[in-house]
């Protein structure tokens, strides 16, 4: 297979699967992005990848376009079928809340997707962001996109940005696995702490949510600690803003030095585990 040159996706209105799509493609294949019409050439040969257009969906050739499939087919776009080309599709259903959506969105429409998440119409234009709005008719302005313009630069960031997150995503929670602990709270409730480790991760509440979903212990689960960003302590946090704590209550301790005033985050320079059960202890709330 020759080393792609160009992608090529369709002229016209932008949409957010095709720009997302082309967004990916960049981090692999760093080349300039043609928004024109497909021509028989550029279908047949793979020194040019054709995104959301061309009615062909082949990987061997790089053509990814779902127009083709038939109404009842499962809800695919093209980005769907990059991110299965690069092999990154099953995490990113996993661990990328708004690509479900996205799909729906693009094969079904915005009243249907509507219908498909439980909300209104009106609900779902609600979530629409000037930045999407302004970012994909600045797409739709282009013709030709190269390394080094400031559009395609920008994707070149979402892209790259996504394929870091969930990479990095993986591997914390394989971390979490190996180093987490469960304490115990009152009727028969959990909390994950995540102990301070060394080195320490950057965001060190990247993945405890993912990972307690997948645990046995998720419908028991109501609160996590995590290492402090700020200090050598302990961040407490509600899970799912549980209304079975209220951090208000320990706000007075000697080692609490922040209770937010609604009850569902405190900050404490407390690092035993013995310690903070007390303290999320304190804080639980009977029903």
């Amino acid at each position: 297979m020759s080393t792609p040159s160009l992608i090529v996706t369709h002229p016209g209105a932008a949409h957010k699967d095709e720009f997302l799509a082309c967004a990916f493609l960049i981090t692999q294949y760093a080349v300039p992005i043609a928004r024109r019409e497909p021509t028989q050439s550029d279908l047949a040969h793979t020194d040019t990848i054709v995104v959301d257009v061309g009615g062909s969906h082949d990987p061997a050739l790089l053509n990814f376009d779902h127009h083709q499939f038939p109404a009842d087919h499962p809800p695919i776009c093209a980005l769907s079928l990059v991110l299965q080309y690069l092999d990154l599709y099953d995490d990113a259903r996993k661990f990328c809340d708004w690509l479900e959506p996205a799909e729906h969105f693009d094969t079904r429409g915005p009243v249907e997707t509507a219908k498909w998440l439980g909300v209104s119409r009106e609900s779902l234009a609600k979530l629409n962001s000037p930045i999407d709005g302004t970012v994909l008719r600045a797409f739709a302005r282009e013709q030709l996109l190269h390394p080094g313009d400031l559009l395609w630069e920008l994707m070149h960031n979402i892209g790259q940005d996504t394929l870091t997150y969930l990479s990095k995503l993986r591997g914390r929670l394989e971390d979490i696995a190996h180093h987490s602990q469960w304490l115990d709270l009152p009727d028969g409730h959990k909390a994950l702490f995540i102990p301070r480790t060394d080195p320490a991760p950057t965001d060190p509440s990247l993945g405890v949510g993912r990972f307690i979903e997948d645990h046995e212990f998720a419908d028991r689960t109501v609160a996590t600690l995590y290492p402090d960003r700020r200090g050598t302590g302990y961040a407490l946090s509600r899970f799912n803003d549980s209304a079975r704590l209220d951090f208000t209550r320990i706000g007075e301790e000697e080692d609490v030095h922040f209770a937010h005033n609604r009850g569902f985050v405190a900050k404490t320079s407390a690092t035993d585990p013995e310690r903070l059960s007390q303290l999320l202890t304190q804080s639980f709330v009977q029903e």
